[in-house]
């Protein structure tokens, strides 16, 4: 048994390699499913079958718990999942908490009415089907009011990052930050609403500029983790050994991973 960690494709390694770096006594399992990446173009309907099909492979594999590090299952599919299909014996954790946490500086229990916050205009950059979900809104409203989120979908930019072409994701990154600037001139906070943004954080602090604050999910999601499995240590399991699943070529995929994390990463056929 492990904690599961999975994603559409390769974004969700920023969320393994901040929690592993956070927790490095807890074992992991990756499931990446990158014969159907990305998911940020698909249905929420094609999104959900996906994901349920992807949660019941990381039990199988013993991973009583499972955080979706894509933030467009976690947007299209999550909810859903939790009313209707997860057992009561298992857990399934997305990844717009810890930053809804963070922006509002007020905790996920924290059922009070919603007040006002000091950020009021936040930029959301996200995939297209997150945008169209309206999750991230949906949550934040919630919890504050008086928050002015304009949305910005950056199409392109996952299947750059997972093609390695990062000349060309740059170039997206500041287009669509561009593209969103001319809606709201002067955000206040920016959110990397995809867990493949964090390797273009740089790019979106600087076309956004210093004045920006860019809220980015890994180190807020370990430290999430981190604190859940403080609370519910049976949750861990007695596993030993972290290992990678793919739905695709795992010798591409592994190459893949392993420049996107700068370290030697196997997979193996899911």
């Amino acid at each position: 048994m492990a904690v599961g960690i999975f994603d559409s494709g390769l974004g969700g390694l920023t969320v393994l390699d901040a929690v592993t770096k956070r927790l490095p006594d807890v074992p992991f399992v990756y499931f990446g499913d990158n014969a159907h990446a990305p998911y940020g173009v698909r249905d929420a309907e094609d999104v959900y079958q996906l994901t349920t099909s992807a949660v019941s492979r990381l039990w199988e594999e013993g991973c009583d718990l499972v955080i979706l590090a894509c933030n467009t299952a976690s947007a299209a599919a999550l909810r859903r999942m939790q009313e209707s299909w997860i057992p009561a014996d298992k857990r399934v954790l997305g990844v717009f908490v810890p930053l809804i946490e963070a922006l509002t500086e007020r905790k996920w229990g924290d059922n009070s009415p919603p007040r006002e916050v000091a950020v009021k205009h936040v930029a959301l950059f996200a995939t297209p089907a997150t945008v169209a979900s309206r999750a991230f809104q949906r949550e934040l409203a919630f919890r504050a009011i008086g928050v002015d989120v304009e949305a910005q979908a950056c199409g392109g930019v996952v299947d750059a990052i997972e093609e390695g072409d990062m000349i060309l994701a740059e170039a997206l990154v500041r287009s669509h930050v561009e593209a969103l600037k001319r809606k709201m001139p002067t955000p206040e906070a920016a959110i990397l609403g995809c867990t493949h943004y964090p390797l273009m954080e740089d790019v979106f602090q600087d076309a956004l500029g210093p004045d920006v604050a860019v809220y980015s999910q890994a180190n807020l999601v370990a430290e999430s983790l981190a604190d859940y499995l403080e609370r519910h240590p049976k949750m861990i399991g007695p596993g030993t050994e972290t290992k990678f699943l793919t739905t695709g070529n795992p010798v591409k995929v592994s190459g893949g991973a392993t420049r996107f994390l700068r370290r030697k990463i196997t997979f193996e056929s899911a």
